[in-house]
């Protein structure tokens, strides 16, 4: 097979006004775990066109019983490496659990979200993005002892008006009314985290892999427990694993103290506009090392910026599928965002572009014999 010679500047895969159109779209939908069909219609979407012009797709991607949107691609030469690209369209958010009349309903969060955050929020209830906010006992009326302590959600209650109380239901999403917008070279929006990657996944599958056999599985449930990642990995059995998620950035100029010292903070795990984030480890699994070997030459060959993520806490799709059947050698590759599980996210368009171009490179470059080598 003949290799392509991939850069940032020639690669084919060009971030442009499509892919920005389209991410805003996707960051716009809500997708509450459990409730991800909005976001999984516009994937369906989008990769109809494909399917009617490319005789490398064998059927429609279809929907698993969990709500993953797998799509398979055979490959057509061999020998050929069974891939599975992975990214969650699920995002964090509340669920309505009780109609207290006049418009409030009480609410459970979905995923991990800062208490904090909420009191004030905008936010866009059920499939018809009813309007409502996050309201709490306002400070004029709080007592001292009130304002000393940290709120409960259980004090917290989304109000949806009496006019809209009839427009939504016990057991409907809510998420984040913070519509997606561009400034300069950052993105801002409430779900960058995973529509980035699933906006670059969408984009991968429209190219050609001769040599792969590839599976695209958008998955569900992720910010609760990587439950969608779990029974698509299983269905597909790759030999290997590639996930595509958004990961925090804590890059801010912030200092800490420590033991009286102050000291710069040198734990950022990963920082904007330093390219895309290749995981090492995290606090679900440690990535196939050939694999991160594999994606740091590529980078550097093809002068892709990239960075490793810090190894510790959090994780992706990659803790749940590399351990199905006999084990599957995994890697994640994140785009790096600020403020995540909050209204407003802040990412780059050059981290992503970095992603989308390292994997699409490594992806070319892939060979059965890379599954040989000494781990």
């Amino acid at each position: 097979m003949k290799e392509e010679n991939l850069t940032p500047a020639k690669s084919s895969l060009r971030i442009g006004k499509p892919q920005l159109k389209l991410l805003e779209q996707l960051c716009n939908a809500c997708g509450v775990s459990g409730a991800e069909g909005e976001v999984r219609s516009i994937v369906l979407e989008q990769l109809k066109p494909s399917l009617g012009k490319s005789p490398l797709w064998d059927k429609n991607p279809s929907v698993d019983v969990m709500g993953n949107l797998i799509a398979h691609i055979p490959a057509k030469e061999q020998p050929s490496v069974k891939v599975m690209l992975a990214a969650h369209l699920d995002e964090v958010g509340f669920m309505l659990t009780k109609d207290e009349n006049e418009g409030f309903f009480r609410f459970d969060v979905i995923g991990g979200i800062d208490k904090r955050l909420m009191v004030g929020k905008a936010v866009w209830v059920g499939k018809e993005h009813i309007a409502g906010v996050i309201g709490a006992k306002p400070i004029h009326l709080a007592s001292e002892g009130e304002l000393e302590r940290s709120i409960a959600v259980e004090d917290l209650r989304i109000d949806v008006s009496p006019e809209n109380k009839s427009k939504v239901n016990v057991g409907d999403r809510a998420t984040f009314a913070a519509p997606f917008q561009q400034l300069g070279d950052s993105l801002r929006a409430k779900a960058l985290d995973d529509r980035l990657g699933v906006a670059a996944l969408i984009e991968l599958l429209k190219q050609s892999y001769p040599h792969l056999e590839l599976f695209g599985a958008f998955t569900v449930q992720e910010e609760i427990g990587l439950r969608g990642a779990a029974a698509a990995a299983y269905a597909c059995s790759p030999q290997v694993a590639i996930v595509l998620d958004c990961t925090p950035a804590y890059d801010l100029p912030h200092w800490e103290v420590d033991r009286g010292k102050v000291e710069e903070t040198v734990y950022y795990n990963t920082q904007l506009g330093k390219g895309a984030a290749i995981y090492v480890a995290d606090g679900g699994m440690i990535s196939d090392p050939r694999l991160v070997r594999h994606f740091i030459q590529i980078a550097e060959e093809q002068g892709i910026p990239y960075q490793i993520r810090q190894a510790g806490g959090g994780g992706t799709d990659g803790g749940a599928i590399h351990l199905q059947h006999e084990g599957i050698p995994t890697i994640a590759v994140s785009v790096p965002a600020r403020y995540l599980h909050t209204p407003y996210s802040l990412a780059r368009i050059s981290d992503w572009q970095s992603v989308l171009s390292l994997v699409h490179a490594a992806l070319m470059k892939l060979t059965p014999e890379l599954l040989t080598e000494e781990r």
